[in-house]
C-alpha cells in the first residue's frame, strides 16, 4: 500500500512514539491497519506501544462518591480544562457521582433523580450545557458492593475533594481490623494509580490480550536468529516480565520498592484478597481535535459558514 496519508502516519506516531519514517514503513507493510502495525514496530523494537497507545486526552473529571455500602466512580467530561476547573462543572461532577452509589450503568444514572432540581440526570446535564456553554457528557460509571467487603479510594492530580484526573475504587476482603484494611487499600489504590495493570492475576487478564503479548514476544525472538530452544527461554522470560510490569499481585509495591503485591497481602497477620479494582484516567481512548481542526471550526464561527 503506497498512499498512506500523513494523518494515518501522525496517528501512529503519536500512539508509539516511533519515528515517522518507521510509522510510514509499518503501515505500508500492515496496508495501512493502524493496530497491525503497532505489533509490527513493537515486534521491531521500535515502540512499546502498551505504555503509549493510551496517551490520547479529553477534558473533565473524574469524580468518585461512597456510602456505608457502596462506592461509585464516573467520567464526566467537558470540552476545555478550563471549565473543570469551574466551580458549577465541579458541583455537575459531584452531583452525579454521588447518585452512583444507587445506580447499577450510566444508562440508569441517566435516570436518577436530583430532588432539589426536580429532574433527571440526563435533564439536569442537558440544562448546565445550556448554562455553562460546553457540551458535557457522562462517559462512564462503575459501582462497587462493599456491604460485605471494604472499598478504598484514591483521586490522584485532585482538583477539589473527591474530583481529579485519575480516579481509583479497590475492594478488599479480609479479617483484619477496619482502620488497618483502610490504610492498605489507600496504598494499593495509589499503587494502582501508579503502576496501571491489565489484571488482578495471571489468570485473569482477557485471552485475546495474552494471546495478542505472546504472538509479539514470539515475532521478537524470532527477529534475533536464536536457535528455537533459546527462543523459547527467550519467550518464558520475556512472558515473566510482562506479567511483572501488567498483572497486579505479580508487580512490585510502588510504596516499599521491592515487595511484590501478593506478598504484602499476605504479610499483615490475615491474608487480605483483592476481589476487583477500577482505574478511571480522564480522557483514557478519547481522540481530541486537533490542532488544524479547531482552528478551521474558529474559523468556520468567525465567518459564519
Amino acid at each position: 500500500m503506497s498512499n498512506i496519508s500523513a494523518s494515518l502516519v501522525k496517528e501512529l506516531r503519536d500512539k508509539t512514539g516511533a519515528g515517522m519514517m518507521d510509522c510510514k514503513n509499518a503501515l505500508n507493510e500492515n496496508n495501512g491497519d493502524i493496530e497491525s502495525s503497532i505489533d509490527w514496530l513493537r515486534t521491531k523494537g521500535l515502540a512499546k506501544a502498551a505504555k503509549k497507545s493510551g496517551r490520547v486526552a479529553s477534558e473533565g473529571l473524574i469524580a468518585i462518591s461512597s456510602s456505608d455500602d457502596f462506592s461509585a466512580i464516573v467520567e464526566v467530561n467537558s470540552e476545555t480544562d478550563f471549565v473543570a476547573r469551574n466551580d458549577t462543572f465541579q458541583d455537575v461532577a459531584r452531583t452525579i457521582s454521588s447518585l452512583g452509589i444507587m445506580s447499577s450503568s450510566v444508562d440508569d444514572l441517566k435516570e436518577q433523580n436530583i430532588d432539589e432540581k426536580d429532574m433527571n440526570v440526563e435533564a439536569y446535564i442537558t440544562e448546565m450545557i445550556s448554562s455553562i456553554g460546553e457540551n458535557i457528557n457522562l462517559r462512564r460509571m462503575t459501582r462497587f458492593d462493599s456491604s460485605n467487603s471494604h472499598v478504598s479510594t484514591y483521586i490522584h492530580g485532585q482538583v477539589n475533594e473527591g474530583l481529579g484526573k485519575i480516579g481509583v475504587m479497590v475492594n478488599l476482603k479480609s479479617d483484619l481490623e477496619k482502620q488497618a484494611l483502610g490504610e492498605l487499600g489507600k496504598k494499593i489504590a495509589m499503587h494502582i494509580a501508579a503502576t496501571n495493570p491489565l489484571s488482578i492475576s495471571v489468570e485473569n487478564i482477557p485471552s485475546d490480550v495474552l494471546e495478542r503479548e505472546r504472538n509479539i514476544l514470539i515475532e521478537e525472538a524470532r527477529e534475533s536468529g536464536k536457535p528455537k530452544e533459546i527462543i523459547e527461554k527467550m519467550i518464558d522470560g520475556r512472558l515473566k516480565k510482562f506479567y511483572q510490569e501488567s498483572v497486579l499481585l505479580e508487580q512490585t509495591y510502588v510504596i516499599d520498592g521491592e515487595s511484590k503485591i501478593s506478598s504484602v497481602l499476605q504479610s499483615l497477620g490475615s491474608p487480605v484478597e483483592i476481589i476487583e479494582f477500577v482505574r478511571y484516567e480522564l480522557g483514557e481512548g478519547i481522540e481530541k481535535a486537533s490542532d488544524e481542526d479547531f482552528a478551521s471550526e474558529v474559523d468556520s464561527m468567525v465567518s459564519g459558514n
